[in-house]
């Protein structure tokens, strides 16, 4: 283990003592210590994203199409992270921050997020409500960890699918989280509710033509081989993103009256360093700090950002190296929340005879 990830081998109350020493700093006093080139948009760097995604993406389907059966694995994991790209362009997009046109960022955002059968406008929703209430207890949608009376309280069944998420199935809980919030209008304001439509139509007509055309081509197995494979590497990246972002044995959810911006944002996110291709297919997404400082910046500007707040907040600043190790303290001990040790593992919770 890593002296980066021995930091998380164990429980800390850090979250507690960084609470208070930003308890007089503002979000906005923070994002006025960046530079103004980091909120610039490249027109050029924009779209060179998009080449190195559709090139990457490209590769992929050759090789799934040309590989022998025992390296398969090997090239559905590569093009699912490099479909991750598609869906950090369109994360982008989602945050207006790919293009100055907002019909721009509306289309490309859409059809990115179309092969991975994902409505555009219901993820920029939920997830600008996950910005806006980083790691707030019973508020935030992205990682929100039971309490230890929820977790009692729930149905055996529901219960044992959550330990499954939260340990070590933890690969497969974007698709659990794509599933349940993304099609349900419920979880929209009347207002939104047409923009939500509107994805949720596009998706449903792409799937509608694309799913019967590939397996009338390729069948059942194509389908598997060609999409469902490629489609499961992309929400391994997209779990395992999301999970190390805002999970660590110091990180605190705060209930609503404790909560603090500027500490959430900051302090409250993990810069995860990840072999180089991963960054580079999947846009420096890791790089994730500075987006919770302000989601204007670019992906192509997070580290120039990230360097600038190491510069002025570095104590503050959580950082980890990615590693099985680090997933292993993660998934075996990040179960539940804890008011005081930020979480605790499902073990320490006594559960009532049912």
């Amino acid at each position: 283990m890593t002296a980066t990830t021995e930091k998380f081998a164990t429980p800390s109350i850090s979250s507690a003592d960084t609470a208070l020493r930003l308890n007089n700093v503002q979000l906005k006093d923070i994002i006025k210590t960046l530079p103004r080139e980091c909120f610039e948009k490249n027109r050029r760097k924009a779209w060179t994203s998009v080449f190195i995604s559709v090139l990457a993406v490209s590769v992929g389907y050759v090789a799934i199409a040309t590989s022998p059966w025992f390296l398969l694995p090997l090239a559905w994991f590569f093009t699912g992270t490099a479909l991750t790209g598609f869906f950090v362009i369109a994360h982008d997009c989602g945050h207006r921050s790919f293009a100055k046109r907002r019909w721009v960022n509306d289309w490309v955002g859409q059809i990115l997020m179309l092969p991975l059968i994902y409505p555009f406008h219901s993820w920029r929703i939920l997830h600008n409500h996950h910005h806006l209430h980083t790691n707030k207890l019973a508020i935030d949608n992205a990682w929100q960890p039971w309490t230890a009376e929820e977790y009692t309280e729930t149905h055996f069944f529901m219960r044992k699918f959550y330990e499954a998420l939260r340990g070590r199935l933890w690969w497969l809980a974007s698709v659990a989280h794509w599933a349940k919030l993304h099609f349900d209008l419920t979880n929209f304001t009347k207002r939104d509710r047409q923009k939500v439509k509107t994805s949720i139509i596009a998706v449903v007509l792409f799937a509608g033509v694309f799913f019967p055309t590939l397996i009338a081509t390729t069948g059942l197995w194509g389908f598997i081989k060609f999409w469902l494979m490629p489609w499961l590497g992309y929400h391994f990246w997209m779990s395992t993103f999301t999970l190390v972002h805002h999970t660590a044995p110091d990180i605190q959810f705060e209930p609503i009256e404790h909560w603090n911006a500027a500490e959430a944002q900051l302090a409250g996110t993990v810069h995860c360093t990840y072999p180089r291709w991963v960054e580079l297919l999947c846009h420096d997404i890791n790089v994730h700090v500075p987006h919770h400082i302000s989601v204007a910046i670019p992906s192509y500007n997070l580290r120039t950002a990230h360097r600038s707040l190491k510069h002025h907040w570095g104590s503050h600043i959580q950082e980890a190296q990615f590693s099985w190790a680090l997933m292993k303290v993660i998934v075996e001990y990040c179960h539940l929340y804890h008011p005081e040790k930020a979480y605790q593992p499902f073990h320490a919770v006594k559960i009532p005879a049912e």
